[in-house]
């Protein structure tokens, strides 16, 4: 679960850091889409350790 909230928080940080940079359609979508595969796999590594030290 802390990994789907935190993939949806990086691509609306993607999405927004490109609209303020001035970006287009296509800069949004390419922000948006690695912020989103990185605060994924980041949110991904968080859940593994959280589960991990519970057991």
């Amino acid at each position: 679960m802390i990994y789907t909230i935190a993939g949806l928080f990086g691509i609306a940080l993607g999405a927004w850091r490109a609209k303020k940079s001035g970006g287009n359609l296509a800069d949004m979508a390419q922000f948006a889409a690695a912020h989103g595969i990185a605060f994924l796999l980041a949110g991904f590594v968080i859940t593994l350790i959280v589960h991990r030290l519970a057991l």
